[in-house]
């Protein structure tokens, strides 16, 4: 097979790639600057089994060929968690969880170590955590669709033949399924459903599993000579120049990025895949091109093109238009576009800030001890709102803690779509102002507050269809029409020059926003009631008795993120009574963990292969919208 290989790159605008710097062997993604797992896994943190066995591959197979119809427990036997059964005529090590207890529990977990002098990757195919963290996306992808294209992943009728691995989005995120040690091995993780009939041991089926089946999938997944090398290599480059898009965004002061010709549409709400034309239909999917005005371009140092699309520059930006215009549908892609794509995603190189969160009402959502004081006091009866709390919070109440909360997390870009936002929280208009006074209102609508926000540095992208005193306070304002793209800023300020300015944004404009006051998790108050965790789907976790509703953050973008979000909220209970640390200070503390030990660090040994990395601030949203009693005391 003819192997593609790794150009050198040349410099782009905002500065190339060279020996060191950003695509030095350290490397910074999107995710963070991790280290993945070192190939000696750290034994203090491995699970405890029934049993460690291990040795050669053929000792597996007689071990199970012995293990012919005994019943289930006895699979215990081929529990290898650090010595491992090597297969040195194929080049890897297979590594065995605790086994399942009987056919119906959750299938077993399995870790395969492919030697780097087996697995034969360029070295300049993983040099740095992007490639690495690329590479081990494009592997899982060719072992997932492998398992189907095999047959691996059907279950039988008497069990076995059943082999499964990290299903892959849209989005390369670090994950476990798949990743790339320091010294050039390949680790990928999976679950096996271990055979049986009735509750007694197929131990011929189990043989052909792991000595016909296993060995075949990392032949065809985990083997560079196997792999198609130009894929790999565009795959990992392609990847690696939308994070170099995105780390240039601060220093050509922009906060997004879409380029020309991209495909935003998505094929519906239950399908992420880009929409395609339809046969036999005049209507054509509408390519993203920016207006002239709003045009820059960056020098691609991988891909060795010039790519211009729109940069969207730091302050207030508006999206106006019609309804079912393509406004909401360029937010959904920039609300994603802190994670890279896949190449043919159509998403590509539309890059995000990696501080920028989404924000909407919640009606009904948990809040505790928020500081929501700049947009809301003087409640009715003299409740405070310096320290908020409610187990069952209004639009307007939700929203302005979702403001404050990603404030208090480091957010330095909001993405708001007045779709999703509570009317009253946004706007307030002159009649209505003449009508209640403002003493017996207590809401101060984001409208007189955004300016203020914009001048200590927090950047709004505002999709808005309703309401144009907002163009009294927008930097830049851009116009959906058919889903083609349009800069009207003169024209919208010439609207709002020509009409009475609304007095009271004016006037709010110039005042301060008010304070983010810290606050700091309680860890006795994170320990589930009953022990169980259980993550149901995307948006839903069972912690405890309490389901944990992630509907609201609509950033994550996978099941294997709320997997990681799951462990990581109970780390919290570590936390020490009385600890002052905020949970800033806290979330800090453990993405540089994630950066030194990778996700290991949340998986404990455990060969969890079903993890992706999540943002510190959706850790965060779910951690404040956990309904526990005392969860947080504010840092006075």
């Amino acid at each position: 097979m003819r192997r593609g290989g790794y150009r050198g790159g040349r410099g782009g605008r905002g500065g190339g790639r060279g020996g060191g710097g950003y695509y030095g062997s350290s490397g910074r993604g999107s995710q963070g600057s991790n280290k993945t797992p070192q190939s000696s896994f750290d034994s203090s943190s491995q699970p405890r089994p029934g049993g460690d066995n291990g040795g050669s591959h053929s000792d597996l197979v007689d071990l199970l060929r012995r293990l012919d119809g005994k019943q289930y427990p006895a699979y215990h036997d081929i529990e290898s968690s650090t010595r491992g059964w090597v297969n040195n005529i194929e080049g890897y090590t297979l590594y065995i969880g605790r086994a399942q207890g009987d056919p119906y529990a959750k299938p077993t977990r399995c870790r395969v170590i492919v030697k780097s002098d087996t697995a034969k990757f360029p070295p300049v195919s993983h040099q740095n955590k992007v490639r690495s963290v690329a590479l081990g996306d494009y592997l899982n992808r060719v072992f997932y669709q492998s398992c189907k294209d095999m047959g691996a992943d059907v279950k039988a009728r008497e069990g076995g033949n059943y082999a499964k691995i990290s299903r892959p989005t849209q989005h390369v995120i670090e994950q476990s399924a798949v990743m790339i040690l320091p010294n050039g091995d390949i680790c990928a993780q999976f679950t096996v459903n271990l055979p049986a009939r009735g509750r007694s041991i197929l131990g011929h089926k189990a043989v052909q599993i792991f000595d016909q089946t296993l060995p075949q999938l990392v032949q065809k997944s985990l083997v560079y000579a196997s792999l198609d090398a130009n894929a790999v290599t565009r795959h990992v480059l392609n990847v690696e120049d939308q994070e170099w898009v995105r780390s240039n965004l601060e220093i050509r002061g922009l906060v997004a990025f879409v380029p020309d010709g991209a495909i935003l549409p998505r094929m519906s709400g239950a399908d992420d895949r880009p929409m395609a034309d339809k046969d036999g239909e005049a209507e054509r999917v509408v390519r993203f091109h920016s207006p002239d005005t709003l045009r820059v371009s960056f020098d691609l140092p991988n891909m060795g093109k010039t790519l211009a699309g729109i940069g969207i520059r730091k302050g207030i930006t508006l999206v106006v238009g019609g309804g079912f215009h393509g406004k909401s549908t360029l937010l959904s892609a920039l609300q994603v576009g802190m994670y890279n794509k896949i190449p043919g995603d159509g998403r590509e190189f539309c890059v995000c800030s990696s501080t920028a969160v989404k924000i909407r009402a919640e009606d009904g959502r948990n809040v505790s001890e928020v500081d929501i004081s700049p947009f809301i006091s003087n409640l009715p009866f003299g409740k405070k709102t310096d320290c908020f709390a409610s187990p069952d919070a209004s639009g307007s109440t939700s929203q302005a803690t979702n403001i404050m909360e990603a404030l208090e997390m480091g957010a330095k870009t909001l993405l708001i779509d007045e779709d999703t936002c509570a009317t009253n929280f946004m706007i307030r208009d002159d009649k209505m102002m003449e009508l209640v006074h403002k003493d017996k209102e207590p809401i101060t609508p984001f409208l007189y507050k955004v300016k203020t926000l914009s001048k200590q540095g927090i950047s709004v992208i505002l999709v808005v269809g309703s309401c144009g005193d907002f163009f009294d306070v927008a930097d830049t304002t851009i116009l959906m029409d058919s889903y083609s793209c349009f800069d009207v800023t003169t024209h919208a300020k010439q609207i709002a020059a020509a009409r009475t300015t609304n007095t009271g944004a004016m006037a709010a404009s110039r005042a301060s926003f008010g304070n983010v006051t810290p606050r700091c998790p309680v860890g006795t108050a994170f320990n589930p009631n009953n022990g169980k965790i259980t993550v149901r789907s995307k948006a839903l976790i069972a912690y405890g008795d309490v389901d944990l509703d992630l509907s609201g953050l609509e950033q994550i973008v996978s099941k294997e993120q709320t997997n990681a979000i799951s462990l990581a909220l109970q780390r919290l209970t570590a936390l020490e009574n009385g600890s002052k640390m905020t949970i800033f200070q806290v979330l800090t503390q453990l993405n540089a963990l994630l950066d030194h030990e990778g996700l290991e660090a949340l998986a404990n040994g455990q060969f969890d292969g079903s993890l992706a990395r999540p943002r510190t601030f959706e850790i965060a949203g779910a951690i404040n919208r956990l309904r526990v009693e005392g969860s947080f005391v504010q840092l006075k």
